[in-house]
């Protein structure tokens, strides 16, 4: 019996975040250059998109490139950037078929102004679709979506809008690029590293956590299903005890 089939459907996670990590070193292993390993990438990303459209998972959010990422090579960060832009323009009639929706995150602003556009574009078809919302980080840092929501309260107060008394969680969250969307239940890194990177933090406060050694690259909708099963196997108590949940 396949992991899928081991799936309970009523207890899925909402929504799963996933750390797409391992490219390069993917490539570096079958002696290839890391530009093959994020075009093979893409083909892990389409199955692991089709798997939660097939089960009902409802959101999908996936750190595509992070604030750091800018650091890399100039040639691997416009590498990158012409992946994107192709791989949006190719993908808008698969996801319209497939009744999933497009979503950004992040500081969208810092993009080539060609990503912007096509981003945007795929976005505003895909908006009326309502199986999966499939959100990309991109230019993406956990650290400057909080300070940018604390910006915004701060701003608030200034203005006369919001007494600081009112400053809370809830309020706090509505200011973050997440705020139409549940937490992440479950996170998913792949690649065999043990941290998250910036990725999320606020919101996988109560998040399952689950590393894996696969690249990215080997990552199908299997793994996918995999991770599912091992997330219904744990006991999410949010600070109760075993007997309270029972």
């Amino acid at each position: 019996m396949g992991f899928k089939e081991q799936i309970d459907i009523s207890r899925l996670p909402e929504h799963i975040a996933i750390i797409m990590d391992g490219n390069g070193r993917w490539a570096k292993n079958q002696g290839k250059f890391r530009s093959f390993g994020h075009e093979s990438g893409v083909v892990s990303l389409k199955d692991v998109v089709e798997g939660c459209s097939d089960i009902g998972v409802k959101y999908l959010t996936v750190y595509a490139f992070s604030t750091e990422n800018w650091n890399r090579p100039i040639e691997e960060v416009n590498l990158l950037m012409e992946l994107l832009i192709s791989t949006i323009n190719a993908e808008i009639v698969t996801l319209n078929k497939n009744n999933i929706r497009l979503n950004a995150i992040g500081d969208i602003a810092s993009l080539p102004q060609k990503c912007i556009d096509d981003l945007k574009h795929a976005m505003e078809e895909t908006s009326k679709n309502t199986s999966c919302t499939l959100t990309l980080a991109l230019s993406y840092s956990s650290k400057w979506e909080i300070v940018q929501a604390a910006k915004k309260l701060a701003l608030l107060v200034k203005d006369g809008k919001m007494d600081i008394n009112d400053i809370n969680e809830s309020s706090f969250s509505s200011q973050l690029t997440t705020v139409n969307m549940p937490d992440p239940e479950l996170l998913i890194r792949t690649g065999g590293e043990h941290r998250i990177s910036n990725y999320l933090l606020w919101q996988i406060a109560y998040g399952e956590l689950y590393f894996t050694e696969t690249m990215w690259p080997d990552f199908m909708k299997e793994d996918l299903f995999e991770a599912i099963v091992d997330y219904q196997k744990r006991e999410r108590r949010f600070g109760k005890i075993s007997e309270q949940l029972n």
